[in-house]
């Protein structure tokens, strides 16, 4: 198999594994959403070096790490913008809202387009000005309509965008970049459980072994489709990555309308439409620069 095979493979999996998370937050309803990711830093490291170790056969070399130190800066805020993001996808998946967390990553590459637009001053093609008018259209439908701003899912995406672009801006090689995103966090998530413990008590830690075995598998269970997605994008193409990461919120879709029987009304039918066709733009728009360059 080539690498560029095995990467779409492996971004594929990466992208299901995630579509599929709602089914594992459903054990946790209403779970402390502060303690669920502060446990899940803490639990990552153990996990995280375990899987670089098994894969890697050897752990970061802490000097390398420590030597660039704008890469550390960057991976520090990568952390903190998937933490934010992390937060805003988990309270909605734990609070029967996991169609504001379909609709965040609907519109994460939309936000990534105005990021490339109004903060690195980049062009867009026709396509995608279409796609990013479209969506504002969507998402001004369902404000004006029930009267509050999708926070959820403006959140998700606006910081998961954020992520994407200081993971970039760091040098890491992908085992290094995620176990340094996996530890930096470390002693303000331990230090957080445990003040918050010895105040006003955790309900984590006082839930049960089973509830208490849930938020520690939160790590696992976000980290397995990170692994892959960390891998893929060394070995694929950014723009056939761009292309699967639909399959994470129209698995999330499906399962919130049919599985969980959320309501999804007239105005959230027009709102996902606008968003949907704007994606549409943006697919056939990279189709045809792909066959463009190809036959250039």
């Amino acid at each position: 198999m080539s690498e560029q095979r095995l990467g779409n493979g492996m971004a594929a999996f990466s992208f299901l594994l995630w579509g599929l998370l709602p089914l594992y937050y459903q054990f946790l309803p209403g779970a402390a959403t502060d303690e669920l990711l502060a446990i899940r830093l803490v639990a990552s490291v153990p996990f995280c070096a375990a899987i670089v170790l098994l894969i890697t056969k050897r752990l970061p070399d802490f000097k390398a790490i420590w030597s660039d130190k704008r890469s550390l800066l960057y991976s520090t805020l990568a952390t903190l913008m998937m933490s934010i993001s992390w937060c805003a996808f988990t309270w909605a998946l734990t609070n029967d809202r996991v169609m504001d967390a379909s609709l965040g990553f609907f519109i994460s590459p939309i936000t990534m387009m105005a990021l490339g637009v109004f903060f690195l001053k980049e062009s867009l093609s026709v396509g995608k000005k279409v796609a990013l008018v479209l969506a504002c259209i969507g998402l001004g439908y369902q404000i004006i309509h029930y009267g509050e701003v999708p926070y959820i899912a403006l959140t998700m995406a606006i910081f998961f965008t954020f992520y994407g672009w200081c993971k970039k801006k760091a040098n890491y090689d992908w085992s290094t970049g995620l176990f340094v995103e996996a530890l930096v966090l470390l002693p303000l998530a331990l230090g957080y459980i445990l003040l918050k413990e010895v105040t006003v008590g955790t309900e984590s830690l006082h839930s049960g072994a089973v509830t208490f075995a849930l938020y520690v598998g939160a790590a696992p269970a976000t980290l397995l489709p990170l692994v892959f997605y960390s891998i893929a994008i060394r070995l694929t193409t950014m723009s056939t990555i761009g292309l699967m990461q639909y399959i994470e919120p129209t698995i999330q879709f499906f399962l919130a309308i049919y599985l969980f029987g959320e309501a999804f009304d007239e105005v959230k039918l027009v709102s996902f439409s606008f968003v949907w066709a704007g994606l549409i733009f943006t697919i056939l728009d990279s189709l045809r620069y792909r066959y463009t360059a190809k036959y250039r």
